[in-house]
């Protein structure tokens, strides 16, 4: 079975063209953290995707996966 995917992290990054330790200066965390959000083996507290959300210039939902059709 397949991983769960639950954040786009990676994808806005992409979007952006940014890098995970750019993001992981911009908000002032730890660059192995920040790659573990974006393979999606771990998840960013509620905060820290505010915190990115900003960095990024998106709207917090838009690093979220939908969970609309499913």
């Amino acid at each position: 079975m397949a991983k769960p995917i639950y954040n786009r992290i990676k994808a806005v990054l992409a979007e952006r063209g940014k890098t995970n330790n750019w993001l992981a200066e911009e908000i002032d965390m730890n660059s192995n953290t920040i790659s573990k959000w974006c393979r999606n083996d771990m998840q960013p507290r509620i905060e820290s995707l505010f915190q990115v959300a900003k960095a990024l210039d998106v709207d917090v939902r838009e690093l979220l996966v939908s969970t609309k059709g499913k």
